[in-house]
Formats: structure tokens, sequence, C-alpha cells
């Protein structure tokens, strides 16, 4: 395939930043983030690299669970903004160079939601079906509640018509009956209607949840036997609608799970999938200073369709979920980076920001983002990643991650001029507080961590070998290090990481080298010889990273 034709495939190559309007920038001053402010700072995400934007449930909501209960499925929450401004975001955006996706939340509604208000009236209401319901008392459910610090159960009693609802979520979030083909025609129109405002497609919460008829009727199950249909009835009417859009799935599941998810070879269900095993697996090598479960994880992914993409990630606006490690594993984990039980959440997650994790030590936060961008698939970044936003422990929950952007070192990290009591949550304070962590200060630095993450993204984006390329991990005898080769079209890129202290040298083959090849390294001024039987031997300081593209003689790349 030539590189001419993969734009319209251009997620593959594509630099996502997820962001919650309410959070990023306050425009009118009453204190909530609104789609005015996004806008004013959408060339702050230019300039970064960045070329989509997820944004986070930015419609009207109960507040239980911030945004992800939903009362209006087609509505803009009027705190920030309305269609018109999300409209000119978007148009904005695409000005820019950037598309723009945004949570799509259909395993439930809200209980305040008008479908669950008039299905709850009776047992004959026509919403009634909208929504899963049993009349005889339910089982014990605990051990398969999603928040066990606030639910017992997943099933809870309407006292109105003495039947129950099932809700995987809070019990003010009752789940949709997708086994109702009206229920999945209104998913359908949603997408349709939110697509023809301009997006360019979805990140979808909770897939497996979403197509699972748990509670449903033996003629509903059988009418619905095959739930991957429905989910490639989507990936079809989202191409047809927009051409190029993108479904980007929340699976977390076991590596074979998620590739039924994908479609198979067919590629025709989720576009791309989070690769949380990969995550998880990421920070288990970092604790101990071991790069072998990474390289398990890595070399256990499925092979995927063309048509589809694994996103890599480091850090997202959930807890850093641990659940696919065993017990031993994840107190390892826990040790290393959440050794506090405040740090802790559900006795699966870690609700901590990278940089605190790390000990804020740049070497360590620099390493970790450079192997997240050098890992095959496309990155996925959290608002304030780039800076090295840390997070406020005060907050509840995950909510300790979703604290304000912080742009400068003044009053609320310069996100708003609203009383701090207005704000939807407190500000990071101590070491990463906005005096010491904020956009405009690094602006100014040539060596700050937004420089470097600009200078990834910039290589990233030169390299599509990253985006489209298979990987193969190099043999090393250095068990702290990862070295990975992604060979893509007549382009081959070498990454090594260090993830321990140490300073090492490190022998490296490379199949199809040798002499009048050499390794230019893209993240500094410097270059190496490939000598005979494609040997050489690079050194990497304490977590040490470089990227090296394999140059022949006659090459007509531009570096």
């Amino acid at each position: 395939m030539r590189i001419t034709d993969t734009a319209d495939l251009w997620w593959k190559t594509a630099v996502v930043y997820c962001l919650d309007v309410e959070t990023f920038m306050d425009w009118n001053g009453d204190g909530i983030g609104d789609f005015e402010g996004l806008s004013q700072r959408l060339d702050h995400l230019s300039e970064l690299g960045v070329t989509c934007l997820w944004l986070m449930p930015f419609y009207p909501t109960a507040e239980r669970d911030d945004g992800y209960d939903i009362t209006d499925f087609y509505g803009v929450d009027p705190r920030l903004g309305s269609h018109g401004d999300l409209v000119e975001m978007i148009r904005t955006a695409n000005d820019r160079g950037m598309r723009v996706i945004a949570d799509l939340v259909m395993n439930h509604t809200s209980i305040k939601h008008p479908w669950f208000a008039e299905a709850r009236t009776s047992t004959d209401n026509p919403y009634r079906d909208f929504y899963v319901w049993r009349s005889d008392p339910p089982p014990d459910t605990s051990a398969d509640v999603v928040f066990p610090d606030a639910e017992t159960g997943t099933w809870q009693l309407e006292e109105k018509t003495g039947e129950w609802y099932l809700h995987r979520f809070y019990k003010e979030q009752p789940d949709l009956n997708i086994a109702n083909p009206l229920v999945r025609d209104e998913i359908a129109k949603v997408m349709g209607f939110w697509l023809q405002l301009g997006l360019s497609g979805f990140r979808v919460d909770a897939v497996p949840f979403l197509l699972e008829t748990e509670g449903v009727t033996d003629e509903e199950a059988a009418a619905f036997a095959d739930p991957h249909a429905y989910l490639r009835a989507l990936r079809a009417l989202l191409g047809r609608r927009s051409g190029n859009g993108v479904l980007l799935g929340e699976v977390n599941l076991p590596h074979d799970q998620q590739a039924q998810f994908f479609g198979g070879a067919d590629g025709d269900e989720l576009t791309m999938q989070f690769d949380f095993i990969a995550m998880q697996a990421m920070y288990l090598s970092l604790a101990r200073a071991d790069a072998q479960p990474l390289v398990d994880a890595l070399l256990a992914r499925p092979p995927v369709s063309p048509d589809c993409q694994w996103a890599t990630f480091a850090r997202n606006h959930d807890e850093l979920t641990l659940d696919k490690l065993s017990d031993d594993e994840r107190a390892e984990v826990f040790a290393a980076f959440a050794p506090d039980e405040r740090m802790q959440v559900y006795g699966r997650g870690i609700t901590r920001r990278l940089p605190p994790m790390l000990d804020g030590d740049p070497r360590r936060v620099r390493m970790v983002y450079s192997l997240m961008f050098s890992l095959p698939g496309t990155p996925v970044l959290f608002y304030g990643e780039e800076i090295g936003m840390g997070e406020n422990l005060a907050a509840e929950g995950r909510l300790a991650v979703r604290t304000p952007m912080q742009w400068t070192a003044g009053e609320n990290g310069g996100f708003s001029t609203a009383a701090p009591s207005r704000l939807p949550g407190p500000v990071v304070e101590g070491g990463f507080a906005p005096e010491f962590v904020n956009v405009a200060q690094q602006r100014q630095d040539p060596d700050s961590l937004m420089s470097f993450m600009k200078l990834l993204i910039r290589r990233y984006r030169e390299s599509p070998e990253l985006g489209w390329g298979d990987i193969e991990v190099l043999e090393t005898d250095q068990p702290a290090v990862l070295v990975h080769r992604c060979t893509w079209d007549d382009g081959t890129l070498v990454a090594m990481h260090n993830l321990s202290a140490e300073p090492v040298t490190v022998p490296v083959t490379l199949d199809g080298c040798g002499p009048g090849h050499r390794l230019v390294d893209l993240l500094q001024v410097q270059s190496t010889d490939v000598g005979e039987g494609g040997t050489t031997v690079l050194a990497l300081e304490g977590y040490g990273h470089r990227w090296l593209r394999v140059v022949a003689a006659d090459s007509r790349r531009l570096l």
C-alpha cells in the first residue's frame, strides 16, 4: 500500500486528545468550562499536534456520574453552551486540522430521562420495554456491580410497580434493553444526529455491557441472538453517513474476546479499541523494572484487520484499572505507585495521574510517554498530560484526575475567574499545583515536558510504521530494556526504552541491515552506523529512550 492510499484511514496515525468541556476552560466566568472556552484553546491543541478531539459527555445530565447519566441524548448541557456553540467549535477544530468525536453512552440513561420517567409509571407503558425489568426478587448480584462502594447489586426495586430494573452502574442509571428494536433504532438516530452536526465518530462507552442481554425475555433474546450483527450495522451506518468516521470502543476484556468486537478478520465492527491489557502490563513492568510483562502483552495482541486499530494510552479519565493483573501483580503495582489507600479505588484501580506516581521524576515521565507513542497503534492523551498535571486526592474517586485544566500560575490555574467554590472540582494542590505546572510557563521553556510532547507527536506523525506496521520485539541481554521494531512499506523504526535507573549498553541485531545502513536518532541529533550482520551496540541512560530510523545509503526519506 502506498502512503497516498492511507488518508481515508486517518485514525491509523491520529493523535487523540480526551477532554471534559466542563473542566477545560471557563470563558464566561461562571465557574464551569464551556464550548466557547474550548474554542479559545484550540490553538493550544493544534500547536501540540493533536488531530482528533474526544469530548467526554456534554449532554444534559442529572450529575450522578459526572455526565455519564444522560437525560437527553440529543441535547447540550446549557451550562456548557448551545448546539450553536458546539457546531462553531467543531468547525473551528476542523479548520485547524482536528476532527471531533464524542462519547456515545447508550448502555443506560439517567433515571430522570423522559423514557424512564414514562417506563416506571406502569407495566404496560409504551416505554416499559426500553428497559430491563423482572417481577421476581433477584438473586445476589453483589459480585457484578461496577461501583462496589456505592451499590450492593445490579437490580433496583421500583416501588410503584413492584418490579426491579437492571442497572450495571449506579441505580440512577437504568440499563436500556438492547434487545428491543425500538431502542436499537434510537441509538442509530442519536448517532445520525451528531454526525449530521459535524462529529467524526464516537468513543463508545461500555461496549460489552451495551450488547449484553441479561434479564431480557427468551423471545427477545432469540430475536437478538447475534448482538455483534448490530455492532456491524452501526459501523455500516457510520460509514454511510460519514465515509471515514470512527468507533473507538471501551472493551476491557481479554484479547481473544476483544478480537470479536473488532469483527475478526473482516474488521467490520469497532474501528479501534483501547489496549487495556498492554496498559496494565506496562505498569507492572515499570514497577518491576522488567520489560517482560509488557513484551508478553504486546506479543499476545491478536492480529486485526487493516480496517481496525489498537489505541494506546498511559492514563485515561477513569481510575487506572488493574483488573487484568493477578492479585499478587496488582499488589506490586499498588506498592510501587499507590501505597496509600486513598490512592486506590474499588480494590482494582489507582486514582492518580502518571507524574505523581513516578515521584515527579522527569526522566521516568518522559520515558513512559516515549514508550507509549512508540508502540504500534493510535496514541490517546488525557487532558493535562502534555504538561504533567497531578491529581487531587481530596476529590472523590475518579474525580481526582478530572480537575480543572492548568493554563497559568494564577488563581484557579487560569481555568476560571469565578470563586473556587463555584468550580466543578478542586484544583490540584502541592507540588503539581498550577504555580508549578501550567501551560503558559511550559510554552516558553524549550526543555519543558510540553515541548518534549510536541516533539514526540511530531515524530509519531512522521512515522507511519507506528500506525500501520507490525511489531517485532528484538532480543537483548538487559531485562529492563524493551527494544522493538516497527516496519511498514519501506520504513523501519527501532525504539529502545530502559525501565530502570541504571545506564546500560545494549547490543542489537537488525535482520536485513548491514554496512551502508545507519540508525538516525529522531529525538536528538546523532546517528549510529550498522555493522556486519546488522549488529550494533547502543547506549541508554537510566530511564533512557531512543527512536532510531533505519536509513539505507540510497534512502529518499526525509528524516
